[in-house]
């Protein structure tokens, strides 16, 4: 083991051709060969060409991430890549972590976060609900905007503690346009609502929190190789059924990723490797703790700076 976590980014971080880079790498073909087999649909063709406008619908967006991720996790390891002390992923992340710790088998996986977008579309009608990133607030202050914008109707909860001053909230449409105008109000620098519709990670995604606990119940988990963390508690789950119910619970609680980052650099992690498309996880550590020195592998480059950048502290 090395002094290195690996983060794994959840939606959000998806693109059209994120994997062209890496054509005709053949531990990345085989990736997405095998999501593809799984899935019985072209997931190659749905990286690179997007044709019918799917990539940003849920249900293909996370297991478009999942694959890869994994794909990078494994090109690493070919290239003789250093394995991680700790793994930690955002949201749809926390899978992509499971799977590189060898917790849960890669096409389980897919399989599975293509039923959890599934089921967190299918939780909430459309227009019902939404997001919205309030920017240059304290976690506090908006904690309590979010509760002073509720209803007994309509109520607007914090969702994603990305990093301090950066939090995104979810909830009814209605009191998430007056946390937005209440936000503003009380100062925050940026109070904008998000192109998104499901309502991730709040009580809203009971439903769907429902539906996954009957879908793991039924896939094989195994005890991870290394610390996993989980987003709901910021706090690392070891045992397989502690597993399964921190995915549950996962859909229904805040992304704690500012603990959870806080907490990794007191265990004296002093590198990541953000293992998938863009660099929104390495940004977010950036502002958390800079004593952590964070690379990526969205291209060929990248990899290998990341590479060069842990090679010597294994």
């Amino acid at each position: 083991m090395s002094n290195v976590v690996f983060l794994f980014p959840g939606q959000g971080s998806q693109a059209k051709g994120m994997l062209d880079a890496f054509d005709g790498v053949d531990v990345v073909a085989q990736t997405v060969s095998e999501a593809s087999e799984a899935l019985g649909y072209d997931m190659a063709a749905l990286i690179r060409d997007d044709a019918e406008d799917k990539l940003g619908q849920t249900e293909f967006t996370q297991p478009a991430l999942l694959t890869v991720s994994t794909a990078m996790v494994r090109l690493w390891r070919e290239q003789g890549g250093a394995e991680p002390l700790q793994v930690a992923g955002h949201s749809l992340g926390e899978y992509s972590a499971l799977v590189a710790a060898g917790a849960i088998d890669f096409v389980d996986a897919v399989k599975l976060v293509a039923f959890r977008g599934r089921a967190m579309s299918a939780a909430v009608p459309a227009g019902v609900g939404s997001m919205a990133a309030i920017l240059g607030l304290d976690d506090a202050v908006v904690a309590d905007l979010c509760a002073e914008a509720s209803d007994a109707a309509h109520k607007v909860w914090p969702a994603n503690y990305n990093c301090p001053g950066q939090l995104v909230v979810a909830g009814h449409a209605e009191a998430v346009a007056r946390l937005i105008e209440a936000a503003k109000a009380a100062g925050a620098r940026r109070a904008l609502p998000l192109a998104v519709s499901a309502p991730s990670h709040t009580p809203l995604m009971q439903p769907a929190a429902d539906q996954m606990a009957a879908q793991l119940a039924q896939v094989e988990i195994r005890a991870p190789q290394c610390p996993v963390w989980g987003n709901a508690h910021a706090a690392v789950a070891d045992a397989p059924d502690a597993i399964r119910a921190a995915l549950v619970e996962q859909l229904v609680s805040p992304v704690r990723w500012t603990e959870t980052v806080q907490q990794i650099a007191a265990a004296g992690v002093t590198h990541a490797v953000e293992m998938g498309p863009g660099k929104v996880l390495a940004g977010l550590v950036k502002r958390i703790d800079r004593g952590i020195k964070v690379g990526s592998s969205g291209s060929p480059e990248q990899l290998q700076a990341s590479l060069a950048l842990v090679s010597d502290i294994i």
